[in-house]
């Protein structure tokens, strides 16, 4: 046998919500860790009294007590499990797991016991059910009865509200009324808040930032009383989870992550933001004796301290809620701070990476663990390119996006995930995971490539106001600039008709930038023929109504009769949403599955094909086709027009920068004309047109003047 035994998937009930986890055995302790909540349970083994192994709603469980009457309950074992549980307890705790059998016959009649925190309710000396008085708020009294109501869980589920337990009179001599006593029992374990004595200490017109408002804070032995102008909260110290000290600036954030969160109506604050200011100073006298608090806090505390304020809050809530206070680790941004500057949800806010985990404050808060984050994301930003977005998904499927991030920040965040050896999901494969060397290597090359791209993007962004500077003391590269632009647009050599306008009658300077003209043609000229090939193409696309229509894929065929129940099983969804969560469900369906619909998308294809066929036999393509020729004829001869209009355009001199091919000179015009005229012809060729289609043509002036 070994020195641990370790289990997964782990089940505890928390206020009615089962929260799965780890639970190890070894032989110093008995440890448990919640995987929602990162908080750890532990059980010294000297401590351990009494084990009890018993059936219950999944699978089976085990019951442990330890010598100071708390009870801890982990369900979601193996029948199978019983055997090795058992030897270990035996062999290294001196404990013997003991099998006990609940009471499932249903009766509602039987004898109530306390035990420690628990109130067992018995039939027959079996156990029908437990309750947890820590889970007890209210506790009220009639004539002959007894109600308990019970905290909230927002994550479960159905939630058990009140309980009323009947209690007879007592016939015998015993003295005092029954009711009376057991609700003494249950308050005595419950969970109920009663401000009873003198605070330890308290700070006025404290500012909060969640929930919002000034408090004065009244710190009491077992809770935290927040009483402001509106609302007052009381905090117990069992459900304060994790403490927060977060710079910023010439401010500090005290942060109190809470478990289960105080509520104001609907609303749920799981976490108390307080917000300091480094300047501020205080002095603070503890409402005890020097033996008192030296005895309580060990050296904690000091019956007077003095310091800054956020200090001395931080130093008495460390002591009396007995945690440790987190603060920002390596990290330093781009600007030298300890957090980034990004917004979630629209509300701007502060992102803190902490040694094992994310913190953003402040509206609303995250607090993201390492362990509960399964991949992070670097996105390009939706908006600008000067940001970029930095996404976290967990485990348990949700997604958190911090977006307007500077891009200056993208290499100290990326060094920081890559160190923690985070999941990220746009590196491609991280075959680096497994050894520390070759992930280096790969990382580094992928994060430099990003980067530099995106620095180059801004270096273009930047240099092209400072271009059209440049452009105007070069003037042989300016006016070339342009006259490409021309001649991509129109189809005809521009630079040509501009250089010898520019040349006057010379000769001998005209020859020269003529053969310049006809080599730029020569690279620039195919792409506006490309160009100008394509969108007849595009006005080919038309649809014909009376066709058959084409068959859907298999995932559209699943689709389609998988919407509603999508729709059903997620209430609310939006139609992007609906087809987010259909791609994964695909992805997940068995290849048996996916087998049957892509038979019915290939029963749907033959059966298109032999309507398609049935379509064509009786003529339907052919209508189809006799109606878009029209189209055709009727956009070549808007063509012809618009380039007669432009030929007249270029007559009259209405753009003097700029003169068609055509019109280079006059002595030219007539070879220019016949050359197009050439040109146009074989278009008509290889297009397959008759020549009724070339005659039904106008002709240009310049034309009937050539022939």
């Amino acid at each position: 046998m070994g020195d641990t035994l370790e289990f997964n998937e782990i089940y505890q009930e928390v206020k009615g919500s089962w929260s799965d986890g780890r639970l190890r055995f070894s032989k110093q302790s008995i440890v448990y860790k919640s995987s929602k909540t990162g908080k750890v349970d532990t059980i010294p083994a000297p401590d351990l009294s009494f084990a009890q192994w018993r059936r219950v709603c999944l699978g089976h469980g085990i019951k442990l007590a330890i010598s100071t009457g708390h009870v801890y309950k982990y369900d979601g074992f193996k029948d199978s499990d019983l055997e090795s549980i058992a030897a270990f307890f035996k062999a290294n705790y001196k404990v013997e797991l003991v099998e006990k059998d609940m009471c499932v016959k249903g009766w509602n009649w039987g004898t109530a016991k306390f035990a420690g925190p628990l109130l067992s309710f018995d039939v027959s000396d079996s156990p029908a059910f437990e309750i947890p008085l820590s889970n007890v708020s209210q506790c009220a009294t009639g004539k002959n009865e007894v109600t308990l109501e019970f905290h909230q869980n927002d994550d479960a589920e159905v939630a058990l509200m009140e309980v009323r337990f009947y209690v007879p009179p007592s016939t015998g001599e015993e003295g005092g009324d029954p009711v009376e006593a057991f609700a003494q029992n249950v308050l005595s374990k419950a969970d109920v808040i009663q401000a009873t004595g003198d605070a330890v200490c308290i700070f006025k017109e404290l500012q909060c930032l969640t929930p919002r408002g000034r408090y004065d804070i009244r710190i009491y032995p077992t809770f935290l009383h927040l009483h402001g102008k509106t609302f007052d909260y009381k905090i117990p110290f069992t459900t304060v989870l994790r403490l927060f000290l977060l710079p910023h600036k010439e401010q500090m954030f005290f942060v109190i992550s809470l478990d289960p969160p105080i509520k104001q109506g609907q609303t749920r604050y799981h976490f108390l933001i307080l917000l300091f200011s480094k300047d501020e100073d205080m002095s603070l006298t503890l409402n005890m004796s020097e033996e008192e608090v030296e005895k309580r806090f060990e050296g904690k505390l000091n019956k007077h301290m003095s310091g800054s304020l956020y200090e001395v809050v931080s130093r008495v809530m460390k002591a009396l809620v007995n945690r440790k206070i987190t603060v920002p680790g390596n990290f330093q941004g781009h600007s030298g701070s300890q957090c980034i500057t990004c917004s979630y949800k629209a509300s701007s806010g502060l992102l803190y990476p902490l040694e094992r985990g994310f913190i953003y404050v402040h509206k609303p808060p995250v607090h993201l663990r390492f362990e509960e984050i399964s991949c992070v994301n670097f996105a390009r930003g939706t908006t600008t390119t000067r940001s970029f977005d930095f996404e976290i998904e967990t485990k348990q499927g949700s997604q958190y996006t911090f977006s307007s991030i500077e891009r200056e920040e993208y290499g100290k965040l990326f060094d920081f995930v890559n160190a923690k050896k985070l999941n990220i999901k746009n590196r491609g494969f991280k075959e680096g995971m497994k050894g520390k060397d070759d992930m280096s290597d790969s990382d580094e090359d992928q994060h430099d490539a990003y980067l530099e791209r995106m620095k180059e993007e801004g270096k273009i962004r930047e240099e092209g106001g400072s271009d059209d500077s440049e452009g105007d003391s070069d003037e042989s590269f300016n006016p070339g600039e342009e006259d490409d632009d021309v001649a991509e647009e129109y189809d005809s050599n521009a630079t040509g008709s501009d250089s010898e306008e520019e040349s006057g009658g010379s000769d001998e300077e005209a020859k020269p930038k003529k053969a310049k003209s006809k080599k730029e043609p020569v690279k620039k000229a195919k792409p506006p023929k490309e160009k100008k090939e394509r969108k007849p193409r595009k006005e080919k696309k038309a649809k014909d109504t009376g066709a058959p229509k084409r068959p859907m894929s298999a995932y559209m065929l699943w689709l389609n009769s998988s919407r509603e129940r999508i729709k059903s099983d997620n209430p609310g969804i939006s139609v992007t949403e609906i087809s987010k969560k259909a791609g994964e469900m695909w992805k997940q369906i068995g290849k048996d599955k996916k087998e049957e619909w892509e038979k019915k998308a290939e029963e749907a294809k033959r059966q298109y094909d032999k309507a398609m066929k049935e379509y064509k036999e009786s003529g339907g393509g052919a209508a189809s086709s006799s109606k878009k020729e029209p189209k055709k004829k009727a956009g070549k001869s808007s063509d012809k027009k618009k380039s007669g209009g432009e030929r007249e355009r270029g007559a009259t001199g209405g753009n003097e920068s700029f003169k068609s091919r055509e019109f280079i000179s006059s002595e030219d015009s007539s070879d220019n004309d016949s050359d197009r005229g050439k040109k146009s012809s074989k278009r008509k060729h290889s297009d397959d047109e008759d020549e009724e289609e070339i005659a039904s043509t106008p002709p240009s002036s310049a034309e009937s003047g050539s022939d």
